[in-house]
């Protein structure tokens, strides 16, 4: 059987990778996307957790995952990514996507109020964006500080492991992304020790990406990857 966990972001929800848990259950494979410690919707949660318990998260569900299933992916979105990366230095995971992996990100003042008008800004004609604005523009006024600052320690400590990443890995990022600087994805690249690698930048998708105006080719991209089959053109930017 294969598997796949799929890692949400910070301050986010298994709604951030929700396309793409879609696209790949078809194929009847075991999917997980956890919520992680203290992401349960309550702001008093998330400040009493520390980073080493999202990782923690991500990291039980990958074992369980690798108990059950012959080939396990790790798709993670944002701070995700950056968990994913650090769980595939450890574990025998197949193959890697990190999708705006948040290497190098917007200053801290300005992460909230962003991420909350972007979300305004370019999806306020999806379905379900209501919800999705509604939720972020909350956590602007009630994420506890001391959470953004695990969220910074977390970067800090985990890319150290980036140079470490052996796993076939695919980088995706937006092109038009103003929340993780367009040098994390590039930093990446050029500094994990895949041989077998991929990135592209997505042109007109901005941090979100899994929602955004170039959702198919993304998904068609993370398909691809995974299947092994050749990566569809169009619309991507690749660095070889």
């Amino acid at each position: 059987m294969i598997g796949c966990l799929l890692i949400h972001g910070f301050t986010g929800s298994p709604y951030e990778v929700e396309p793409v848990a879609r696209r790949l259950a078809k194929y009847g494979w075991r999917i997980e996307s956890p919520v992680l410690a203290g992401h349960e919707g309550h702001s008093e949660s998330l400040g009493r957790v520390t980073w080493h318990d999202w990782v923690h998260t991500a990291e039980e569900a990958l074992k369980n995952l690798l108990a059950e299933c012959e080939t396990v992916y790790i798709v993670g979105f944002s701070m995700g990514g950056l968990i994913a990366a650090h769980l595939s230095t450890r574990y025998p995971v197949d193959k890697l996507v990190m999708l705006s992996a948040s290497l190098f990100y917007i200053n801290p003042q300005q992460l909230f109020h962003d991420v909350a008008s972007l979300i305004k800004s370019n999806f306020k004609n999806a379905a379900g964006s209501k919800e999705l604005f509604r939720r972020y523009a909350a956590k602007v006024k009630t994420t506890p500080p001391r959470a953004v600052i695990h969220f910074r320690h977390l970067v800090r400590v985990l890319k150290n492991d980036i140079s470490h990443v052996t796993t076939p890995a695919l980088i995706i990022q937006g092109g038009k992304d103003d929340l993780v600087e367009p040098r994390s994805a590039h930093y990446i690249y050029d500094h994990i020790a895949s041989k077998e690698k991929e990135l592209h930048i997505l042109p007109d998708s901005k941090h979100i990406i899994c929602h955004d105006c170039e959702q198919e080719m993304l998904l068609s991209l993370i398909e691809s990857f995974l299947l092994g089959e050749k990566t569809p053109q169009g619309g991507a930017h690749d660095e070889d």
